[in-house]
């Protein structure tokens, strides 16, 4: 008789920081019933988003390719999805799978049904229920494929993302002062920043001037998604279909909150934005509170999920296409690694350094090893950050001193090895660098709310005005 497949499960949160999770070691317990998965699985340390922000970040995601090949680097995709990139979804209809996806639309291919729900609002229409939105269309979806297994079901929660505005009680569940402190002035620079200053003020709360209060509302949104994404853990439990579903959780990107002048967004290649939390359960096919070292990344996640799902591993290999691989059907080609042999302890890491990029508010690449990180900017940017950025990350893991003029040789052999590596998959994907084909200039800012709800109301390309390019970037569900 043959073994009954297993379903799949993926949590792939907006913006979710690893670093602000209570299983990743956070002072604040903001994930207690996802910590409680962690340890019922599998939960790696060192998982990475290296192609930032969400465009990049869930392409990488349900491809298993990295950016050279699927060449998704900006917000603002220039076509659609190369059609010969197989993209998880797709893979798992021809396996017999139905699906769904809750907070991403069809320019990613290969799901049965799409919905989507409310993420934005001002500070008026506050508060926001984001998370009980999702459940109200994924719960009944979940309930009608639990019929017609196995099935993949994708959310995507928007609740780390700004803005942060849980319901009650979770808004003051981590701030117990006055945040219209008027002694208290670290909102000040925040507000300075013209670029982003509407937006800021048209969802954060009138005199607020402690930063430090906006900073817990980001961990009282993880709260409030934590506690509604329960309910769905437990409805998968009252269907019986726990113990025979692979769940994952993971984000497309982390958040910036006060750190290196990007406030409350995920531009900038730190650590804060490209750390990524990872973990996965499925009793009787992953051991039980185990944390994996090494570094893994988002192209890592497909192959992964089909090995454990039983169809092999993917190895990264550049004619696989032509040779077909396993039980999974011709035409797939991965360039992610699986993480199964890490679980096992068969492998230290699925890399010993990798390259980062990002391509929205600010065109930059990087280098990141064990120890350090270059990040090269290929622009000058609205920060007036400098061109070249090195930290040395054990000494300096927050990344606030920068060594690039201190130690130009070190500079230079990471440079080399990026730009070695550029060039290597430019040949082996046949395909341009795509980073270099986008010029974004210093004029890019974000308006208000509801200009990023207007813009996603009127959803059509064709409006290509001053005025909707300059709010684009809400396009689609977020940013």
């Amino acid at each position: 008789m043959a073994e009954e497949k297993l379903n799949l499960v993926i949590f792939g949160i907006d913006s979710l920081r690893a670093d602000h999770m209570s299983c990743y070691g956070y002072r604040r317990l903001t994930t207690p019933h996802i910590d409680k998965v962690a340890s019922e699985g599998v939960l790696f340390e060192d998982a990475y988003s290296p192609f930032i922000p969400t465009t990049p970040g869930y392409t990488t995601m349900l491809s298993g390719t990295d950016v050279m090949t699927h060449e998704m680097v900006s917000l603002r995709p220039k076509g659609p999805i190369d059609p010969n990139i197989r993209l998880l979804p797709e893979i798992l209809r021809e396996k017999g799978y139905v699906s769904a996806c809750v907070g991403l639309d069809d320019f990613y291919r290969g799901f049965d049904e799409y919905e989507s729900y409310e993420a934005w609002m001002t500070w008026e229409e506050a508060p926001g229920h984001k998370a009980e939105f999702l459940n109200e269309k994924a719960l009944p979806l979940l309930e009608k494929m639990a019929k017609n297994q196995p099935f993949f079901l994708f959310m995507r929660h928007m609740d780390p993302h700004t803005p942060y505005l849980p319901p009650p009680p979770f808004p003051g569940m981590f701030y117990g002062g006055d945040w219209r402190d008027p002694s208290k002035r670290s909102m000040e620079p925040v507000f300075a920043f013209d670029r982003f200053a509407e937006f800021f003020k048209s969802w954060m709360p009138p005199g607020v001037t402690d930063a430090e209060y906006i900073v817990s509302l980001y961990d009282s949104s993880l709260a409030y998604m934590d506690a509604c994404i329960q309910h769905i853990l437990n409805r998968i439990e009252e269907l019986g279909l726990l113990d025979n579903t692979l769940v994952v959780f993971t984000a497309d990107h982390g958040e910036t909150l006060t750190e290196h002048e990007c406030y409350f967004d995920h531009h900038g290649l730190y650590e804060c934005t490209i750390h990524v939390p990872l973990i996965y359960r499925c009793p009787g096919k992953l051991p039980k509170g185990k944390r994996v070292r090494g570094f893994v990344l988002q192209q890592d996640l497909a192959p992964t999920v089909l090995e454990i799902l039983g169809y092999g591993e993917i190895p990264r290999q550049v004619r696989l296409e032509l040779l077909g691989y396993g039980d999974l059907p011709r035409g797939i080609r991965m360039d992610g690694k699986s993480a199964v042999p890490m679980i096992r302890g068969e492998r230290f890491s699925n890399y010993s350094e990798f390259y980062i990029t990002e391509c929205t508010w600010m065109r930059k690449r990087g280098w990141r090893t064990a120890e350090w990180k270059l990040i090269e900017a290929l622009e000058p940017d609205f920060h007036n950050k400098p061109q070249l950025e090195l930290y040395n990350l054990v000494q300096d893991p927050e990344e606030n001193v920068n060594l690039a003029k201190k130690e130009p040789e070190i500079v230079e052999a990471l440079k080399r090895r990026m730009v070695s590596w550029v060039e290597r998959r430019v040949k082996e994907t046949g395909k341009p660098d795509p980073i270099m084909g986008y010029q974004l200039g210093l004029d890019l800012r974000i308006g208000s709310i509801k200009a990023a709800r207007d813009l996603q109301a009127v959803g059509k390309e064709e409006k290509e005005s001053k005025e909707y390019m300059r709010g684009r970037a809400y396009a689609k569900g977020g940013y």
